[in-house]
């Protein structure tokens, strides 16, 4: 077992890394369709077609950026300049997408689509390497779930603020205008934002060096297809996002048109799912040091499809009380998988590296980053048709049937993607005690090619030293 043990204060730092992350992550996926529509003025089926044209952006960009983290090195490391230098463009973008300026419908729409771009683009540069760093912070399993759950714990901590402090905040500030009062809150969050990425930089350190694989990325790629593990976390990556984001997404809805709610049971209704979800964090790190982390991952997220169906059945329009504590049940069992996931992408690396002979990281997290971002896409897409499909209309009193479609939107079909990402990861098999394993031939691997380039330095053959 590795000696890399990580302090509180670097985990606290590595943790407010994502803290920074999801001020992003929490309003894409809980606030900015509900802003599209009933603040900035969009129609849902050009936000659904925003949605997923910035994911094919994504699918250049991802990939791109996991290669410039394989192939630059600084006096800081691989990652960490990333947090420094792109803290401030960051905040700045984030200002810009919820930005409204009083143009023609066209005109916001390619304002829209400009600042959404502009802002996933700054998220990617900043975010492949967040997501890669734990992987050289230590080699420890153990560490790196205990990191996990920090980065996790902080990661829901941004999304209470973005779902209670900013609509709070918008309606302080703005009064009748909206529209001016979620600028103001959001550029808030993007300055906080700016401000954790810097103590991110300067609290984490990067110890463990990999030999970066140098192949062309055609060859990297086939590497990495021929993964089986991460080929199956990627899948989960993307079935688990489309699931979480429609529910995400569609409960500003829930709480506004089918309970009925106003402003402060909208701020509350998103709030009791991040405060779940952050328990939840809590959770499933106490739980995981006494119950296999994989069994945990699979069955809370069938359990997740059980309860979204109970609650569709079960909750009627107004039913306020009972979709609170329902909605918190899902809230909890949903991201007791989280620091679980997180924490096995290196491993699934490793395995990689050990199963094929050459190490893919840089490709391998950035393809990880695509895969949630093209599940943010297709949810972002879906919700959009839906929404149209059910003839949701932006501050009208909506129909049984709408109503009916914001349900199944919420329970039921985010409900069917846990079930399947749940039984998918069935099929994922590194335990801890497999991975001691693939450590222990990682290690070996290292030692014959620190070795071989020693021979090579010398003028020495590999094959000379072996005879």
């Amino acid at each position: 077992m590795s000696t890399n043990k990580l302090s509180v204060l670097e985990k606290v730092g590595y943790g407010s890394g994502d803290m920074a992350v999801n001020v992003v992550i929490s309003s894409m996926m809980l606030i900015i369709t509900y802003f599209y529509t009933d603040i900035f003025g969009l129609k849902p089926a050009d936000i659904a077609i925003l949605f997923l044209v910035v994911r094919l952006i994504d699918a250049v960009t991802d990939p791109l950026m996991g290669i410039i983290n394989d192939k630059v090195s600084t006096r800081w490391g691989r990652y960490r300049p990333y947090f420094l230098f792109m803290a401030v463009p960051f905040g700045i973008s984030v200002f810009l997408t919820f930005s409204t300026p009083d143009w023609d419908y066209n005109s916001k729409l390619i304002w829209a689509y400009s600042t959404y771009i502009l802002v996933t683009v700054i998220f990617t540069a900043v975010t492949i390497p967040y997501i890669s760093i734990i992987g050289v912070m230590t080699d420890n399993p153990k560490e790196r779930l205990s990191a996990a759950g920090y980065r996790l714990f902080f990661a829901k901590v941004a999304a209470f603020m973005v779902t209670i402090i900013v609509p709070i905040l918008a309606e302080a500030w703005g009064g009748d205008n909206l529209a001016k009062g979620y600028q103001s809150a959001m550029g808030l969050m993007g300055a906080m934002a700016t401000l954790l990425f810097l103590f991110c930089f300067f609290t984490t350190r990067e110890r463990v060096a990999y030999q970066v694989e140098t192949k062309p990325i055609i060859t990297q790629f086939k590497l990495l297809i021929r993964n089986d593990q991460w080929q199956i976390l990627s899948t989960i990556c993307v079935i688990g996002t489309i699931g979480y984001v429609i529910r995400g997404s569609v409960a500003a809805y829930y709480a506004t048109y089918y309970l009925g709610g106003d402003a402060k049971l909208l701020s509350a209704f998103l709030s009791t799912g991040v405060v779940a979800a952050l328990l939840s964090m809590i959770a499933s790190t106490w739980i995981t040091k006494r119950f296999c982390k994989l069994k945990l991952f699979r069955y809370s997220q069938i359990g997740v499809g059980l309860l979204s169906v109970i609650m569709f059945f079960t909750v009627q329009p107004g039913d306020v009380a009972l979709a609170f504590v329902l909605y918190f049940l899902i809230s909890f069992v949903v991201d007791l998988h989280a620091p679980i996931f997180w924490s096995i992408i290196s491993e699934a690396v490793d395995y990689g590296t050990v199963k094929n002979g050459h190490r893919v990281s840089g490709l391998a997290f950035g393809g990880i980053s695509f895969a949630q971002k093209a599940g943010m896409g297709i949810a972002g897409f879906v919700v959009g048709m839906l929404l149209t499909y059910f003839d949701y209309e932006a501050g009208a009193v909506q129909s049984e049937y709408t109503l009916t479609g914001i349900a199944l939107m919420l329970t039921v079909i985010p409900g069917a993607f846990h079930t399947l990402m749940g039984s998918l990861m069935f099929k994922y098999h590194i335990t801890d005690s497999s991975y001691e394993k693939i450590k222990a031939q990682l290690d070996d691997i290292t030692y014959n090619e620190s070795i071989d380039q020693q021979q090579t330095q010398s003028g020495i053959k590999p094959t000379e030293a072996t005879v």
